[in-house]
């Protein structure tokens, strides 16, 4: 049933940066906010929680928010889309004198954010565009990453996916998981290891983000390899079709953020780091991943992958 709450009368146009982490979203969404037009919002459906980090009220990574759930979601998200931020309250939670300088940090940050139009950084709001867009009319920018690349960071990270976070959401296996909840629940067995199930939340991802692209052909949908190959030209264009202006701040912000000055990875202490040198970053898992990983790989992925990468970027 429809809910009947208003639609935030926001000022600005929110943007939703989503995909799936380790595709490039949080690169994305700091170089949209280099300019003067958008403000960062990071990761609201992300559970881990600490303070002075404001989250949204969801059960499960990767939630699937519609009309059914979205009421404690809409009233959450409101004052965030225009910079609220409860200094005092976070303040109340802080245990060490890092929780205070993280505060301080967030609250910074959503100073900085007011008069300009919110942008969510948000991987796990990917089952949700079609809310985002829908209800508060955000613009929405996917990110792809070749699937051998998202699965090597994963491995690096040592990050992994419980699929009980999907199957647990009656909505989402009802609408969009019903052709993959096999493979899913056999991703739940002991004998699928890491690279298993993360190749298949790749797929699972990328096959309901190529159903958008029929479906919202508004929606902005752009290959982390190709903002890597000509970061400049690819950013402006991205600032183009969102009616945001590419300053000349934003655009000495590309180039010093992909600079092959740059390290050629991320630090596993520091898996957030957006400054390296984004055409290393292309081929970095031919030296992770096994031959038999990368046909494991492949294997779980390629159909949905060549709907993206045609049938390049496996050798």
């Amino acid at each position: 049933m429809a809910s009947d709450l208003a639609i935030p009368d926001l000022p600005r146009r929110p943007i939703l940066i989503t995909g799936m982490p380790r595709s490039g979203t949080t690169w994305v969404g700091r170089v949209l906010c280099a300019g003067d037009g958008a403000g960062y919002l990071n990761e609201p459906f992300n559970l881990a929680t600490s303070p002075g980090t404001i989250r949204v009220p969801v059960d499960h990574w990767y939630p699937y928010v519609t009309a059914e759930n979205e009421g404690d979601i809409v009233r959450a998200l409101e004052p965030l889309l225009r910079f609220e931020y409860p200094l005092g309250r976070e303040l109340r939670r802080c245990r060490s004198y890092n929780d205070l300088l993280h505060t301080l940090k967030m609250w910074r940050s959503f100073v900085r954010g007011r008069g300009r139009r919110p942008l969510v950084k948000e991987p796990h709001a990917v089952f949700s565009a079609e809310w985002f867009a829908r209800r508060l009319r955000s613009d929405v920018v996917v990110t792809v990453r070749h699937p051998a690349a998202v699965v090597s960071s994963w491995k690096r990270l040592d990050w992994s996916f419980d699929f009980a976070n999907l199957l647990g959401q009656p909505a989402l296996a009802r609408d969009v998981l019903g052709p993959f909840r096999s493979d899913m629940e056999r991703a739940l067995e002991p004998s699928q290891d890491l690279v298993d199930r993360v190749a298949l939340l790749w797929h699972v991802v990328y096959r309901t983000v190529a159903g958008y692209r029929e479906r919202f052909p508004d929606f902005h949908i752009v290959r982390q390899e190709d903002l890597s190959r000509e970061p400049v030209h690819g950013f402006r264009a991205l600032y183009e079709a969102l009616g945001l202006v590419l300053t000349r701040e934003a655009e000495d912000a590309i180039t010093a953020a992909s600079s092959a000055a740059n390290p050629k990875e991320t630090s596993v202490d520091n898996p957030h780091e957006t400054r390296l040198d984004s055409r290393a970053n292309l081929t970095s898992w031919k030296r992770r991943l096994s031959d038999d990983e990368v046909e494991r790989i492949r294997k779980v992925t390629e159909e949905t992958a060549t709907l993206f990468y045609g049938g390049d970027g496996w050798d």
